[in-house]
């Protein structure tokens, strides 16, 4: 199975041969699954080198001329590093693009916390009107990326992950998916956090809910999952790639008319000074299986 930024390059170099609209600009990072594509477009393949914030002033700049952007590089410094530019030359000047991310809070763990944006998600929900998708599968992640690149000059962002689940789920952009259903509670699990959720509540009686789409929040099919259940309170667990809480805010207003509870489960504020691998860096951060079914198991009781 390819990877999800595999996906990502083999996608987008046919968009580009279908839609003279399109444009991808990177720095440098991606540049090589990009090789094809720069040499059959090359005024619409652009490198502006390593220099993030000029990443995202091209990206503006093709927006204001009427071209739908495509910027990528890895999340640290698509999103953190480059904050004011995408504040300032998407938001402010009311155009939009697709951002696709890529190393996520960790998936380079080796690369140190420069290469780590455990808080991309957190920040951009700071600005208004941004669509954020978070896939949990290659499949998923072509899946949305042609959303994205079809939602006119709305403003998106698509954030990749090394981290996968094993199995494709039939995902709608937009839209909370079923897994399974329960009375004892609703977890929600965000992206690559599902096949761990799924192990972590075996035996449970719990609703799981897949988002791969988290701005705009779904409501509505969360206040049906809570509906579903015993009257009286509801109690939900999100469980997020990124920093923990992201989304509790969103959960709250969603169930706003009724009794609840909510547990955001994620990557904590404090700093985790090790390397080592993805699954290493689950089990410090509490998001492995075992640590996920004693903190949700603790909670729902």
């Amino acid at each position: 199975m390819d990877t999800m930024r595999e996906r990502f390059a083999s996608v987008v170099s046919r968009l580009l041969d279908d839609d003279p609209r399109l444009a991808v600009v990177l720095a440098e990072i991606g540049k090589d699954g990009f090789t094809d594509a720069a040499r059959a477009h090359p005024d619409r393949v652009i490198n502006v080198g390593i220099r993030e914030q000029l990443l995202v002033g091209v990206g503006g700049g093709l927006a204001l001329t009427g071209m739908r952007p495509i910027l990528h590089t890895f999340a640290s410094f698509l999103v953190e590093r480059p904050f004011e530019q995408v504040k300032l030359d998407f938001g402010h000047q009311g155009v939009g693009g697709v951002l696709v991310s890529a190393a996520g809070s960790y998936d380079w763990p080796a690369g140190g916390y420069t290469h780590m944006a455990p808080g991309d998600v957190a920040l951009l929900d700071t600005l208004d009107g941004w669509t954020i998708h978070v896939p949990g599968h290659p499949d998923e992640a072509e899946t949305l990326l042609r959303d994205a690149v079809a939602a006119g000059d709305d403003s998106v962002y698509v954030r990749l992950s090394a981290h996968a689940n094993s199995a494709l789920r039939d995902i709608a952009p937009g839209r909370f998916l079923t897994v399974r259903e329960g009375r004892g509670g609703v977890v929600i699990a965000v992206g690559p956090m599902l096949d761990g959720v799924l192990t972590a509540v075996e035996g449970l009686d719990v609703t799981v809910l897949y988002a791969t789409t988290v701005r705009p929040f779904d409501g509505r099919t969360l206040r049906a999952a809570a509906g579903a259940g015993a009257a009286g309170a509801v109690d939900v667990v999100l469980v997020e790639p990124y920093l923990a809480g992201t989304s509790t805010a969103a959960a709250n207003d969603a169930l706003a008319d009724r009794p609840h509870r909510v547990l955001g489960l994620g990557i904590p504020r404090r700093e985790l000074r090790r390397y080592g691998t993805i699954d290493e860096h689950l089990a410090g951060r509490g998001l492995d299986p075992a640590s996920l079914r004693e903190r949700i198991s603790g909670f729902l009781r």
